[in-house]
């Protein structure tokens, strides 16, 4: 099925083997952080949770930090709080600035996602394009960002991108994928092209973690989504911790990788106030209201339980 947000733009197909060539920057404390969609309170709850940490803290925005924030103040406050650190594309970005409307949202949205939430998600993309072109500067830095990055925590090797090892907006980190059986092959030689032990992902909107046994231990952390409720009854976002020490704050679930904790942590954002910004933007009917106020208020359904596997350990927040 095709048409505008589920085609796959040509420029987003990177292949794993190009992270394997890209320059490594060290980190100590690795958050990554995708899918914060406008959601300025989840900045300042990333912000506190970073600060209680027993040193540095390298942030990663793997892309989709806009989508909500269509107000000028609200794009330009994003934008540059994010832009101070180190940043990635998402398909949200990436399509702000492209000339053709034919990927529309860029999401690449598989057949399993209904019609009506493509739709509205390009309706979104639209305005937020509107929004972005008022701000000729922040787009123009939005432009020079990577697809992805890569990164040494101790004697770990991290790749981090938005989709998956071989694309922008690719599906092959979503947590049913990551359980079937028929992409062992693809995974297996991902991890060997792009000469990493972790890849860190986005874009797929629901959390997951697994561990595989390709070549000694490998793992995906997708942290789903920073910027909204990623489980049922719930109200706070999730970010990947990777660090050398264990994490002072409360984690999901997590596991140890080349003595290296990979966490999932809550980011406990203001729901309330996140909600009226929301609602100034998006009000009852609107595209974004109907695709999202009923996961902003009261969260998916799915559970830990579906994103973390049975041998990584844990706590509920």
């Amino acid at each position: 099925m095709n048409g505008a947000g589920r085609n796959c733009p040509i420029s987003y197909r990177y292949g794993a083997s190009a992270l394997a060539q890209t320059p490594e920057r060290h980190a100590d404390i690795l958050y990554v952080i995708g899918g914060l969609y406008g959601n300025r309170p989840a900045l300042d709850a990333i912000d506190l949770l970073a600060s209680a940490e027993s040193g540095p803290v390298t942030l990663c925005f793997n892309g989709d930090f806009n989508w909500f924030n269509v107000d000028d103040t609200g794009f330009k406050a994003i934008n540059e709080r994010v832009l101070r650190h180190d940043a990635l594309l998402g398909n949200v970005e990436a399509e702000l600035f492209a000339d053709s409307p034919e990927a529309g949202c860029g999401c690449a949205y598989p057949e399993t996602v209904d019609t009506g939430v493509v739709e509205r998600s390009n309706r979104i993309h639209a305005r937020l394009k509107q929004t972005a072109a008022r701000h000729p500067a922040l787009l123009a830095k939005l432009g020079e960002l990577p697809m992805f990055a890569r990164y040494r925590v101790g004697n770990l090797r991290v790749g981090v991108v938005h989709g998956d090892a071989d694309s922008l907006a690719g599906w092959r980190f979503d947590a049913a994928e990551l359980d079937t059986k028929r992409d062992d092959h693809w995974r297996s030689a991902a991890f060997a092209a792009a000469k990493v032990d972790v890849f860190a992902s986005s874009h797929t909107c629901l959390p997951a973690m697994r561990r595989f046994a390709y070549d000694g231990d490998k793992l995906v952390a997708n942290n789903g989504a920073a910027g909204m409720p990623n489980f049922s009854a719930t109200q706070f976002g999730v970010l990947t911790r990777i660090g050398r020490r264990p994490s002072p704050n409360r984690t999901l679930y997590g596991t140890c990788l080349n003595n290296i904790h990979i966490d999932a942590l809550p980011i406990h954002y203001a729901a309330q106030a996140w909600q009226d910004d929301f609602l100034a933007n998006w009000p009852p009917g609107s595209p974004a209201w109907q695709s999202y106020f009923r996961r902003i208020t009261n969260g998916p359904d799915y559970t830990i339980g579906k994103a973390a596997s049975h041998e990584l350990t844990g706590e509920t927040a």
